[in-house]
């Protein structure tokens, strides 16, 4: 089994689900007391916050290609981003290294095309929803998907960062999420791509009637495909 990196931290709820759902799609596939092999770099959140909120792409650059390098020169074989939002800088990333980077974008549209949807609304962060590093990846795949108006975008955002990435769920926010994906429904979506890692801490298929697809989930089975060798990266 090839040791995965994971660049963490981002925030660090969402990373304790990698890390338990990476041993946990280990053991269902191996058995017995099979665990994943995993090197983990996680950052402080705070400081990638601050730089992202500035535009400071090329600070946020910087921190993790150093942290991509060094999880490489620990002994990783592949590389996964352990957020939706930071993939921005997957290729500056990439290029710094020579291991692979299982890329979150990827996954997901791969998923959606196998179970023959087309049209997903997609929740995350501001900058995923709006910028094309990640709406056009999925575009790229033959995907179309839908984003909530201006002021849903801002109502997501705000969740993940004041409430989700600090450990808060609520239900008043929940129903928020639920209330946009039924505007999207409306505009025809048939799909709900959940595109922050902590989006899955606060809604799930049982909340919804479209099929969800949830990134961190996705994200890690991919990963170990790549771990046992199952898939060969482009």
């Amino acid at each position: 089994m090839r040791t995965l990196g994971l660049l963490a931290g981002m925030s660090w709820e969402s990373s304790v689900e990698y890390y338990r759902l990476l041993n946990q799609i280990a053991r269902q596939r191996l058995g017995g007391l099979h665990s994943a092999p995993l090197l983990m770099w996680s950052v402080d959140f705070a400081k990638v916050a601050e730089l992202q909120h500035h535009g400071d792409w090329d600070g946020c650059a910087r921190l993790l290609v150093d942290a991509a390098r060094r999880l490489e020169t620990a002994g990783a074989e592949g590389l996964l981003i352990c957020t939706n939002t930071m993939h921005k800088l997957a290729e500056p990333i990439q290029a710094a290294i020579n291991i692979p980077l299982i890329h979150i974008a990827d996954a997901t549209a791969k998923a959606l095309t196998k179970a023959g949807m087309q049209r997903p609304a997609l929740l995350a962060t501001r900058f995923t929803m709006e910028q094309d590093f990640y709406v056009g990846h999925l575009r790229a795949h033959g995907l179309d998907p839908r984003i909530p108006d201006a002021p849903g975008r801002e109502r997501v955002h705000q969740i993940i960062y004041e409430e989700l990435c600090q450990g808060v769920v609520r239900n008043e926010s929940r129903q928020t999420y639920v209330a946009e994906i039924g505007k999207l429904a409306d505009q025809g979506a048939d799909s709900v791509i959940l595109g922050c890692t902590e989006i899955g801490l606060l809604l799930s298929q049982k909340d919804l009637a479209l099929p969800v697809f949830d990134t961190t989930e996705i994200h890690a089975e991919a990963a170990m495909d790549f771990a046992l060798g199952n898939e060969t990266l482009p």
